[in-house]
């Protein structure tokens, strides 16, 4: 039996929780299944003159089921990774010794992620971000969308709980909501002239899933990169069985970091003489120069759409800045995992397969 429900976040995810909460206040039976009504904890980041960090806990958290935000990306407040990720440990500490009932971290977009092989002789930063975790006291991780499957398998199962929920059905649900719209569209436009391209092969999967969802053809990049050194690709091939002049493609991929391979790939594409090029990604990291390199290719008009997901924060600046960008909420997915956790309910609907065509139908039928 889990205690009464409490939301708290570091710095760097105040405002998405806040977000989440008030998504949560607008379920018809939240409040009817008699949860509490005093949700929301507070913490409190202090620093020390030498740089040290404490995280002090506001709110009565023992025996509660306690939600924490968190995360080491881009925010609003100028946070760095190494800062927020810091905050994150001390706050899980902080909750642990406040004698929280149950402690679930929501991390949307888990930066250690991108460090999740080994070769010889190198640290593995998300083995190293888990285990300190859990070593804190964590018991539930919920992540949407980790940059390898593998990275799960770093997670002992039976000390601490993990669902990488794959978010990408928010972006499909967009995509069809803003852009297809309806199912004669979707069968006499989108099937006829869309195709969607990973940006590279380990991507395939994920732009096969796409492919499926929306009946489209599927095309496959094939990046070499150069590894002598970081985020450099050499040159990119093209791989599809069908006709690609003309069409209009969706590049799509877990995330953008400095957009190096994502760049070369739509320089490639425009050689071939595609038609419009868009591209969906989950997580908009947009390391120096991706936002440069994005904007560039807008200008030039060889990019028309970009659409992402809100897992790391895109402020108002930046969207004066991209006014091609579109960015997709996720606080009330998170709203409802948070409700289903608290109520001991089953996450499976959220892993379930999406079908524009069904999605559309269904649409068609609420009006």
């Amino acid at each position: 039996m889990r205690g009464d429900l409490m939301i708290v976040a570091t710095r760097s995810m105040q405002d998405y929780a806040e977000r989440v909460c008030h998504q949560l206040e607008t379920f018809p039976d939240f409040y009817a299944h008699g949860h509490n009504r005093n949700f929301r904890g507070k913490l409190k980041a202090l620093k020390f003159a030498d740089g040290e960090m404490e995280v002090e806990v506001h709110t009565s958290l023992r025996g509660k089921d306690v939600f924490l935000f968190g995360t080491s990306g881009r925010n609003a407040d100028g946070i760095s990774t190494d800062e927020a990720k810091m905050e994150l440990y001390h706050a899980v500490d902080a909750l642990k010794r406040s004698q929280a009932g149950r402690i679930t971290l929501l991390e949307p977009y888990c930066s250690s992620s991108r460090s999740d092989r080994t070769t010889r002789r190198n640290s593995v930063g998300f083995f190293m971000h888990y285990k300190t975790l859990v070593s804190l006291g964590v018991d539930h991780i919920i992540t949407y969308q980790l940059h390898s499957d593998k990275s799960k398998t770093a997670v002992d199962p039976s000390v601490c709980s993990i669902d990488d929920v794959p978010t990408i059905v928010l972006l499909k649900e967009y995509i069809s909501d803003q852009f297809i719209k309806t199912t004669d569209i979707l069968k006499n436009h989108v099937r006829k002239n869309w195709i969607f391209c990973s940006v590279d092969a380990g991507g395939e999967s994920v732009a096969r899933k796409y492919a499926q969802a929306f009946g489209t053809p599927l095309m496959i990049a094939h990046k070499q990169r150069n590894y002598s050194k970081a985020n450099t690709v050499e040159s990119i091939n093209l791989l599809s069985d069908t006709e690609i002049a003309g069409k209009e493609v969706w590049i799509v991929d877990d995330m953008i970091d400095t957009g190096g391979s994502i760049y070369t790939l739509i320089k490639e594409m425009r050689k071939r003489q595609v038609g419009k090029v868009n591209i969906a990604i989950i997580h908009p990291v947009f390391s120096d120069p991706a936002i440069e390199r994005l904007t560039e290719l807008h200008e030039e008009g060889l990019l028309d759409k970009l659409v992402v997901v809100d897992t790391v924060q895109c402020q108002d600046s930046l969207r004066v800045r991209m006014p091609f960008l579109h960015v997709v909420s996720s606080a009330r997915l998170s709203a409802e995992i948070i409700m289903r956790l608290h109520e001991e309910k089953s996450l499976s609907p959220f892993f379930d397969p999406f079908d524009a065509w069904n999605y559309l139908s269904s649409l068609k039928l609420l009006f």
